[in-house]
């Protein structure tokens, strides 16, 4: 499966706890990230990610890109509800690629171990089919 991983700054360290707990199921996948969140999570757990733009610079769209081509299969953001963002709508973006295409998210760390676990169950699937 194809899995993202991207966060803001006030989540990078979530979301490197997220991916060291889980790094024996990440380790399975072919990963992405925007470039800052990529560059750490690499650092702490010597996983293989494809890194994107970071998100101001264009990352979250890439990531959207990549949802809306049906080339992504799950997405972790764990977000920063209290902090505004200057990419805000590319955020806002992404969040409705996801809902458009039936792409699982994950949006905070709880549910970034739910899918994980699920992912590790094979109870993930991409459901979108091309022409369909």
């Amino acid at each position: 499966m194809r899995v993202a991983l991207i966060a803001h700054d006030k989540k990078k360290k979530d979301i490197i706890e997220l991916a060291i707990k889980y790094k024996e199921i990440l380790k399975e996948h072919t990963l992405y990230a925007t470039g800052t969140t990529g560059t750490l999570v690499m650092g702490e757990t010597g996983l293989p990610i494809i890194r994107m733009k970071s998100g101001p610079l264009g990352g979250d769209q890439q990531i959207g890109s990549m949802v809306a081509d049906n080339q992504l299969d799950l997405v972790i953001f764990l977000r920063d509800p209290l902090t505004a963002q200057p990419h805000e709508p590319d955020v806002s973006a992404l969040l409705r690629l996801c809902d458009v295409f039936s792409i699982p998210l994950a949006t905070n760390k709880t549910s970034g171990e739910i899918m994980l676990k699920a992912l590790h169950n094979k109870e993930i699937v991409n459901r979108y089919k091309v022409g369909t």
